[in-house]
């Protein structure tokens, strides 16, 4: 996993980088969607999560759900067109898993995509991801360490 300025950008997932949103694809052929440790970071404590119900579709550049945190409330972007099949129920029970734990415990919900190929083609993933975020937080001039 790589560290850039302070977050973890494990090189195993697809990135949005733009909207600090990650993907992964499972087993299953669904597809787990979060939100980036930059994300996490810049967001601070989250205190809500609100993640719309299973069965409904979303759009890729569109809200999966909304998280909230002291001094933010914002959508989870998602990667994916597809629809919602699970809804990571911990994460509503503890919005602080995403903070602590947003490529683990803390992801958001799990999507039926309808064209995994074609839109992780538009993702960036391993080497490029890492290069991206440094230069995201480069040009923001963030940094968490």
């Amino acid at each position: 996993m790589a560290t850039v300025r302070g977050c973890n950008i494990p090189e195993d997932r697809f990135y949005w980088v733009e909207k600090h949103a990650w993907a992964t694809l499972e087993a299953d052929g669904t597809v787990k969607i979060g939100i980036t440790d930059v994300a996490q970071n810049l967001a601070k404590g989250i205190v809500n999560v609100t993640p719309k119900d299973v069965g409904r579709k979303v759009q890729k550049g569109k809200s999966a759900g909304t998280l909230e945190s002291g001094k933010w409330v914002g959508p989870v972007t998602s990667p994916v067109t597809g629809e919602i099949v699970e809804v990571n129920e911990a994460v509503k029970g503890k919005p602080a898993l995403i903070n602590e734990d947003p490529y683990g415990e803390g992801w958001f919900v799990k999507i039926k995509p309808e064209n995994w190929e074609g839109e992780s083609a538009e993702l960036l993933t391993g080497e490029a991801a890492v290069a991206a975020y440094q230069k995201f937080m480069e040009e923001q001039n963030l940094s968490f360490e």
